[in-house]
């Protein structure tokens, strides 16, 4: 299901809300346990770098940056405040439905997760990816200009900074101001820099210009995914580190 999402101003700054339905219950009730047939639930954390993944019926866990590997059967989970907790010999995961940012990015996930590995303490986040609660701070790559792919890469980027964005649209560098008002993103003077690129690189520039240029609809399609719309045409944005 797809957040719906609105926006109010506080403290000076336009912030987007993300109003989901009944969202405690349908967090516990999406991440409670692994049912047969629903893919697996992730965790990760940083610093040393480790991963694990609850399935229908294992723990896989990788740590110190995949030196270290676990695997056992999964149990039951205890249902405990606001969470639930997989117990084993060698591993423990404390799942608490609290947001959680990873420390190593502008992502944010669902859950807090405290995992105890051969005795060993580790704290990271886990569950779903939540779209972002601001555009400042967020880095996106520009995956499609008016239907075409574009490849992303390093030419391919935007990034909003306080009320500033920038990036690229294929060539040269765009910056300016920006703002937001409910779900419309309005963008000041920009200024690009000069330098010419063969096609399509240019077309998609002046394409992403247009579309820039004027009065822009903003909407999540999951939180990894935004998609940008005026009359100038629409822009496909996807999560960059």
């Amino acid at each position: 299901m797809e957040p719906v999402t609105g926006w109010r101003t506080i403290g000076g700054m336009t912030r987007l809300l993300l109003l989901f339905p009944l969202l405690a219950t349908s967090a516990c009730a999406t991440t409670e346990s692994v049912p047969p047939g629903t893919g697996a639930y992730r965790a990760l954390g940083t610093e040393p770098g480790w991963t694990v993944t609850i399935t229908d019926d294992r723990i896989d866990y990788d740590g110190d940056y995949g030196t270290t590997r676990i695997s056992v059967p999964r149990p039951d989970p205890r249902t405990t405040f606001n969470g639930h907790r997989y117990e084993t010999d060698r591993l423990i995961v404390d799942i608490t439905h609290s947001q959680c940012n990873d420390g190593m990015s502008d992502r944010v996930y669902a859950d807090t997760v405290l995992l105890t590995a051969d005795g060993e303490t580790l704290r990271g986040c886990g569950g779903e990816i939540l779209p972002p609660a601001d555009l400042a701070g967020t880095n996106w790559s520009i995956a499609n200009i008016n239907g075409a792919d574009t490849g992303g890469g390093a030419a391919y980027s935007l990034s909003f900074m306080g009320d500033r964005l920038s990036g690229k649209a294929g060539c040269n560098s765009i910056a300016g101001t920006y703002s937001v008002s409910g779900p419309t993103l309005t963008a000041g003077s920009l200024s690009t820099t000069k330098m010419a690129c063969p096609a399509p690189h240019m077309d998609h520039e002046r394409q992403a210009l247009a579309i820039l240029g004027q009065p822009i609809h903003l909407r999540f399609q999951g939180p990894e995914t935004l998609l940008l719309s005026s009359s100038g045409g629409t822009m496909v944005l996807k999560r960059a580190i």
